[in-house]
């Protein structure tokens, strides 16, 4: 597998909601544990995962070609349910 950094500057859809719910709560708890620490790398990639979980976008899954998004959420997300 090789990285494309072409590829990886192509904004796409690929953090699924599981992976948003992790990266959410991984990056949180990077972040209040930098706030006691005082630990800037911490505070960083804290806010990296949460940054990349609200766009749904990772620019190294673009990269890798990667997505973990389910075939359903990809969808048209404007349609109403019924």
């Amino acid at each position: 597998m090789t990285f494309d950094i072409k590829r990886a500057l192509v904004r796409e859809l690929n953090v699924g909601e599981k992976d948003r719910n992790i990266r959410y709560g991984v990056g949180a708890a990077a972040i209040l544990l930098s706030v006691f620490m005082g630990d800037i790398f911490l505070l960083l990639i804290g806010g990296i995962l949460v940054a990349t979980a609200f766009v749904r976008w990772c620019p190294v899954y673009s990269g890798l070609g990667h997505s973990t998004v389910a075939t359903a959420e990809s969808g048209n997300d404007t349609t109403p349910s019924t």
